[in-house]
């Protein structure tokens, strides 16, 4: 069985596949890449943010998730910003804050959670040093990477809590232009004590004073002993059956189980012979993700502190009852408050030769646009997609994550993996991950094909479709009585979606990378 790696950073990619065609597995592989990911796009992931896996363990057929998503720091209080509201936003979904409190700065951020996550994960499954893993990013942080003119703009800033960007540091104006090398000597410093210091120094020791010591100062609400207490929460994934298959997902407050109903709702409907895309399929599929979005938004939160009734949500009661609901013609809204969840983040997949099968999401949200002086990492801004109104299911608590859109998802067919497939993208995320699900398993793509195909997002009062969806159908599907949004782009905006596909019978793999972003698919043999 050969091996395979996909990632939206083509740089990641090709450093994961030389793990593995030096006998590393996939945990190795994933995160090695992840570390890179972090060099290369450091605004959408980083040691300051929170992420989920997902990890089959071929010899053993054992099933884990990762969680470790950011948990609100210990200084925050339900109400604190209640009487900071200043309207809902334009979009319905969230409030805007006074002074976007909650977007950017100190008081953004919550406890990092991907260092513990990651350590766990390759020091417990990995074949490789813990050290090993980290220095391709440290050489690559070091010696520099080229990037594009977009790019080079966007990191000339200089964040907060510094007095200079750290992610330009060769060359000047030159990167106006992109296509330069540049360089993180610092984030290469760090990185550095990390592969030699493991979780121990960025939650106990000299980082995590350097990070606490920065939080203060800047007002925010993550102490020392936020950081000491911080840890990943394991568990077997979420499961249900679709068809002939089994989807393995993460818990809330990650974005697993939304797709999971979703799934349910829609295997009460024949979408093959509905045809792929028809009026009739998009209209279906439409009120399927909306009737778990209304779910979602009223049920769902961080199981600490909040009674999720997963077992209920994808019982034969509550998606019949979604579907009767469907087929009467009722055309559901979900509930205003949802927060905008940044598509700022990043995925990679790994299959190895042993068939051990990892799916990592990490990211920053969009980033609190605060890097700790000679750190060269900026944190996350989890605290943006909390509500700022007391006692709802995703209100503000000490150590409570918010929900997100975040689910690395394994497909298996007679308990073997199948396809294994996750996406930067917010909450759109979940509609992505959907539709390649379906297209894989209804529709009988390959990965290839079902990531490139065109997808469609309802979520909200509006559907959204990519362009190559025609306007025939969207004009049927508007006659339905949804309204449509037949967007300009062909590809990209509706999440993008990365996965690996392994033939149950001849262990062949085939991958896909979105064409809307800039990453590929690369096997190892």
């Amino acid at each position: 069985m050969n091996s395979m790696i996909t990632a939206p950073q083509p740089l990641a990619v090709d450093t994961g596949a030389r793990v593995l065609a030096d006998g590393g597995n996939a945990v190795d592989a994933a995160v090695t890449a992840a570390f890179v990911q972090m060099v290369t796009t450091p605004r959408s992931c980083g040691v300051g943010g929170f992420g989920m896996i997902n990890l089959h363990l071929a010899e053993t057929g054992q099933e884990m998730m990762f969680d470790f998503h950011g948990k609100a720091g210990s200084l925050v209080s339900p109400g604190m910003w209640q009487d900071a509201i200043i309207k809902e936003k334009q979009t319905g979904y969230g409030y805007a804050l006074e002074d976007e409190v909650n977007e950017k700065g100190y008081k953004a951020i919550t406890i990092p959670g991907t260092v513990a996550g990651l350590y766990k994960v390759q020091t417990g499954f990995g074949t490789m040093p813990w050290k090993d893993v980290i220095q391709p990013a440290v050489r690559v942080a070091r010696e520099g990477f080229e990037i594009g003119a977009a790019t080079a703009r966007e990191w000339q800033k200089p964040p907060i809590g510094s007095e200079r960007s750290p992610w330009i540091t060769l060359g000047s104006s030159r990167y106006e232009g992109g296509g330069e090398m540049i360089a993180n000597p610092d984030m290469a410093n760090t990185f550095s004590l990390l592969a030699e210091g493991g979780e121990e120094v960025f939650y106990h020791g000299d980082l995590a004073r350097r990070i606490a010591e920065n939080m203060e100062r800047g007002g925010g609400f993550v102490t020392l002993d936020d950081l000491a207490n911080y840890e990943v929460t394991v568990a077997e994934p979420l499961c249900t059956s679709y068809r002939n298959y089994t989807i393995a997902s993460n818990h809330p407050p990650g974005g697993g189980l939304t797709i999971l109903q979703m799934l349910k709702i829609l295997e009460g409907y024949d979408l093959r012979e509905l045809g792929h895309l028809s009026p009739e399929y998009v209209y279906k599929v439409s009120m399927a993700m909306r009737a778990a979005w209304v779910d979602r938004a009223n049920l769902i939160g961080d199981p600490i502190f909040v009674e999720v009734p997963a077992l209920e949500l994808l019982s034969i009661d509550r998606v019949s009852c979604w579907r009767d609901r469907i087929d009467a013609g009722e055309v559901f809204q979900v509930p205003r408050w949802q927060a905008e969840e940044s598509q700022d983040t990043t995925h990679v997949s790994v299959v190895d030769s042993r068939g051990n099968v990892m799916g990592l999401t990490h990211s920053l949200g969009s980033g609190s646009d605060v890097v700790t002086e000679g750190l060269g990492f900026m944190y996350n801004n989890c605290m943006n997609c909390f509500n700022p109104v007391p006692g709802e299911v995703n209100s503000i608590e000490p150590g409570k994550s918010r929900t997100t859109g975040m689910a690395p998802p394994l497909v298996k067919i007679d308990d073997k993996p199948y396809f294994s497939v996750g996406a930067p993208g917010g909450t759109r995320i979940i509609t992505g991950i959907l539709h390649a699900i379906l297209n894989v398993l209804d529709h009988s793509m390959s990965a290839t094909e079902a990531i490139a195909a065109p997808r469609f997002d309802s979520q909200g009062e509006v559907v959204v479709t990519h362009a190559r969806i025609t306007p025939s159908v969207c004009r049927q599907v508007r006659a339905m009585g949804l309204e449509i949004n037949r967007a300009l782009a062909s590809y990209g905006g509706i999440a993008s979606v990365h996965g690996i596909r392994i033939d149950p019978e001849t262990n062949a793999l085939n991958g896909g990378a979105d064409p809307g972003d800039n990453g590929m698919a690369l096997e190892v043999r």
